[in-house]
Formats: C-alpha cells, structure tokens, sequence
C-alpha cells in the first residue's frame, strides 16, 4: 500500500494490508516495527530528493504528452489559503496548482 496521506489513513491502512504486505509512506513516519509485526506486514518510509535533470526529464515527458498530470484546481496566488484549505480535507483528487502572475 503507497500512503500518501499519512495521518488517520495511514492508521486505518494496517487492516486492509495482507499478510506479508507492506506500507510505504511518503509523507509520515510509520510507527514502529512492533506494529507492523502485529499485521504481519513491513512498514517503510520512502524519500527522495529530485535534481534538476530529472525536474527537466519529467516537463518533457509532460510536454510531450507522455505524461499527463492530474490537476483538480488551479487557484491565484492570493487564495494559496483556500487551496491549502481544500488539501487539508484528505479528499482532493489530484494536483493543487497555485498560478503566480
């Protein structure tokens, strides 16, 4: 199971994992090894740090069409409030995007 929501969706996700499963997370922490032994499932926290040559890769592949990323909103600027809001919910599907300019 990928967690990218961490929190409470993270705390459920234990019960829906299969016997030798595992919970990657990239947002939070998994708690420790003894609850993941509990379900019989391994639990690990994923991280990464992007270079500029990926970053450059990724926009070609996006401005070739091979990639399409899923935007649900775009919002100015000046409402980076209510995007942070709506990502705050756990139920966005998709891509925030914050237009400057």
């Amino acid at each position: 199971m990928f967690d990218a929501v961490g929190g409470d969706t993270q705390e459920r996700s234990w019960k829906v994992l299969n016997k030798g499963g595992i919970l990657v997370s990239i947002v939070a922490p998994p708690p420790p090894a003894e609850l993941a032994a509990k379900y019989g499932v391994r639990a690990e926290m994923l991280g990464s740090q992007a270079s500029s040559d990926q970053l450059e890769e990724i926009a070609k592949l996006v401005d070739s069409g091979h990639v399409r990323p899923v935007v649900e909103n775009v919002f100015p600027l000046a409402e980076a409030r209510r995007a942070h809001e709506l990502i705050a919910t756990g139920h966005t599907r998709g891509k925030i995007v914050l237009k400057i300019g």
